[in-house]
């Protein structure tokens, strides 16, 4: 039997006075409809999450049930549901309570959001018109993991639902770099990535303690993987930013088996050799039918020099989408977990990295969506 939750009186900021006609059950069920999950990214009309609706002299009372105890999404869901209602006549306040799914409605919530296929049956999950850019190198040290991760940003900016997969496995930084430090949410076997301003991450970096090293093989790694893309709820995405790990070694071949329809970017820096490197990662995802979209030169001028990119892109066949500059604003913001995109954007990189995924934007590939069946992996 569920417990009775406790409730919390939140006045409603609107213009109503107790002339008002007292409001209606579907009144305030409508408007909750704009209240969304900050993570399911749904209305929790739609996820079933509203209990116990009750009017009395235009103070509504209501209990909003979360997946888990303790979420820290509480203050988001007080603030949308005093929002929602504050333009719905005839309300005066608001009194909210929380309480927690049973394990019956975490399954019926986990058939809904798998939809019409159900149970973990090794099938990548993600929308039909999601993109799927892949940030890669040939070696570390180049600023992949920056990049990509301002990228995310970036598209975020021109409008795109996006998520991000830190697939560098052995150098997972975008959770620092984005400043997510949230854990995910497993409701049953689905995994609930963390949501900040907008964007949703999973990296192998939230299962660890501290700065353990991965220590794992081929196969161990394979199958993480493919955790991260079968039993993940991606939800809506316009587009999936995977940071590659760098090289073209084992995670590199298993993420083009399972991503075959991704688009590469390749990362350079101006340096000669560094060019030669990151060539081997195009010939690979070519190799495992990926498209390659071109390449970014990253920390160009000073002492790297520049004009490495271009050559690169010219030997490639391929666009060079753009240049970002050698500039310590990138790794400051970097460090203190606020993309330079977002936190500064009158940076000169940050206005890099937005043409960089304004060229991106431009270059839309035909094979469009990932709805595929996975390879056994022995």
């Amino acid at each position: 039997m569920r417990r009775q939750p406790a409730r919390s009186a939140l006045v409603v900021p609107a213009a109503a006075t107790l002339g008002l006609v007292e409001p209606t059950r579907d009144a305030v069920l409508t408007a909750l409809e704009q209240v969304i999950d900050p993570e399911l990214r749904r209305p929790v009309t739609e996820l079933d999450m509203v209990r116990d609706v009750e009017i009395h002299a235009g103070v509504v009372s209501l209990t909003i049930v979360l997946t888990v105890a303790g979420c820290p999404l509480r203050n988001s869901f007080e603030e949308q549901v005093e929002r929602a209602l504050a333009g719905v006549e005839g309300v005066v306040g608001v009194e909210l309570s929380f309480d927690v799914m049973t394990p019956e409605e975490r399954q019926a919530l986990t058939a809904r959001l798998r939809g019409a296929t159900s149970g973990r049956d090794a099938v990548v999950r993600l929308p039909s018109g999601c993109r799927v850019v892949a940030v890669a190198s040939g070696k570390g040290g180049v600023g992949k993991s920056s990049l990509a991760a301002n990228l995310a940003v970036a598209f975020s900016q021109l409008g795109h639902e996006v998520g991000v997969l830190d697939a560098d496995v052995y150098g997972h930084s975008i959770p620092h770099v984005l400043g997510i430090h949230q854990k995910p949410i497993a409701v049953d076997d689905l995994i609930v990535p963390p949501v900040k301003d907008g964007l949703k991450l999973m990296s192998i970096g939230f299962f660890l303690d501290g700065n353990e090293p991965i220590m794992w093989r081929g196969p161990m790694l394979h199958r993480a993987l493919e955790q991260f893309l079968t039993d993940v709820h991606w939800g809506d995405l316009d587009v999936l930013v995977v940071d590659m790990p760098p090289g073209t070694g084992d995670v590199s071949i298993s993420l083009g088996q399972l991503l075959p329809r991704a688009e590469v970017v390749v990362v350079t820096t101006p340096q000669k050799l560094a060019q030669d490197v990151a060539a081997r990662a195009a010939a690979m995802a070519q190799k495992t039918n990926m498209r390659l979209l071109g390449v970014v030169e990253n920390m160009s001028g000073g002492v790297f020099g520049s004009g490495g990119g271009a050559e690169l892109a010219s030997q490639l066949g391929v666009p060079l989408l753009g240049t970002v500059p050698l500039d310590s604003l990138l790794r400051e913001q970097g460090d203190l977990g606020a993309p330079v995109v977002s936190a500064r954007p009158e940076a000169e990189s940050a206005r890099a990295i937005l043409a960089v995924a304004q060229a991106i934007e431009g270059l839309r590939s035909e094979k469009r969506g990932v709805v595929k069946t996975l390879p056994l992996v022995g």
